[in-house]
């Protein structure tokens, strides 16, 4: 199925890697204005050239509330419009036994992953189309616990309580939020992190129902559907695209990703 997203404005933040700029490029495929941001301005440039004319970007931190804030008042003068579409994805992960995670490497973490998120909700709020639609990136981390990865997974649990949350806040407002959970992504720096290595990538990809490793395009692909009108009345809801993976639970989709870390390819 297309759709067609023409006269629509996307704002992707952390659009310039990985998932997020598949998902930017979806939308920039499918007829939308979009708009990305993320820390390093050098990455914004490639971005902004991969998605060709009508795309704009910013460097800014998640961590800083007022430079957000400020970014969305500028995307939305330049949009000439309110922003019918809100990914929120930035995301920080590095394995760390519990152990030996410090507490500056964890707040680091919920810095931007939770209180990141916050800020990229709140600063876009005044500007977000109503009706509008709010995609929030979470991971698997924050409902199946994963062994060195503690710091993420009190992070993105707490995005998805966000999620939850102003679902019924912003929802009489006609703002839907959502979040994806990706599964296994090759081509990411995640990936590349937990599972490195042929080997690795091959255990964990044999760990999927489907067989297969999932791509950006799968996440785009969902998150174009949630922003669409066939999801009108889908609010409230963390939506795995992972292939079934997470259906194992903790016993064996985190323990094969965190065996596959293990190998070092």
């Amino acid at each position: 199925m297309s759709f067609d997203f023409t006269g629509k404005t996307v704002f992707v933040m952390g659009g310039t890697s990985g998932i997020n700029l598949g998902i930017a490029q979806g939308f920039a495929a499918a007829g939308a204005r979009v708009a990305v941001a993320s820390r390093s301005q050098d990455k914004v440039d490639a971005a902004v050239a991969s998605l060709g004319q009508g795309a704009f970007g910013f460097s800014v931190d998640v961590r800083d509330a007022e430079a957000v804030a400020e970014v969305f008042a500028k995307a939305r003068d330049q949009f000439g419009q309110p922003i019918d579409v809100l990914v929120s994805g930035a995301a920080g992960n590095f394995p760390a036994p519990a152990k030996e995670l410090s507490s500056n490497g964890f707040k680091a973490v919920v810095d931007i992953d939770l209180q990141g998120t916050f800020n990229v909700m709140k600063g876009a709020y005044p500007h977000l189309a109503r009706p509008g639609s709010i995609i929030n990136i979470s991971a698997p981390q924050a409902f199946i616990p994963m062994a060195l990865q503690v710091h993420v997974c009190a992070a993105k649990a707490g995005v998805d309580m966000i999620t939850r949350t102003l679902a019924m806040e912003w929802g009489p407002e006609g703002i839907r939020v959502n979040s994806l959970v990706p599964g296994p992504i090759e081509g990411t720096e995640g990936m590349a992190r937990l599972a490195p290595g042929d080997k690795a990538l091959a255990m964990v990809r044999e760990s999927v129902p489907l067989k297969r490793n999932g791509s950006p395009a799968d996440l785009a692909n969902a998150a174009l559907f949630l922003a669409s009108p066939l999801a009108d009345y889908i609010s409230g809801v963390v939506l795995p695209v992972d292939g079934g993976w997470s259906l194992a639970g903790v016993s064996s989709a985190m323990d094969n990703l965190a065996r596959a870390f293990a190998t070092q390819g």
